[in-house]
């Protein structure tokens, strides 16, 4: 069909998020290390205009802090040329802990996403 396969885009979500904790100072491999992990507990995506295949994308991402051990990043997809959006999205993650348990955020982290 020409056009970016719809899974992708999660794909690309994930890649975003890693880059905006890394451009903060804090890589997920960091986070990790420390006990952390954030798993997924909901994934959203809107498909606004197709990506064709090898558009170039810019992908905008923010995180919020939703509660000490919850966050959500939202997802804005644009094609580099036109500036086209093609997807809004969002992802919520859980704060855990090696256990699977809640576990609250390291403060850094905390207040680099209130």
């Amino acid at each position: 069909m020409q056009v970016a396969y719809y899974s992708n885009y999660f794909v690309w979500f994930e890649v975003a998020r890693c880059d905006l904790l890394r451009s903060a100072g804090c890589s997920y491999r960091d986070l990790e290390a420390a006990g952390f992990m954030l798993p997924v507990i909901e994934a959203h995506c809107e498909y606004r205009q197709p990506a064709r295949y090898d558009d170039e994308l810019t992908i905008l991402t923010r995180g919020d802090l939703l509660s000490p051990v919850r966050v959500r990043f939202a997802y804005e997809v644009r094609r580099t040329g036109d500036g086209a959006a093609t997807a809004l999205g969002h992802t919520v993650h859980a704060s855990v802990d090696g256990e699977g348990r809640p576990a609250r955020l390291p403060a850094d982290i905390r207040r680099l996403l209130a």
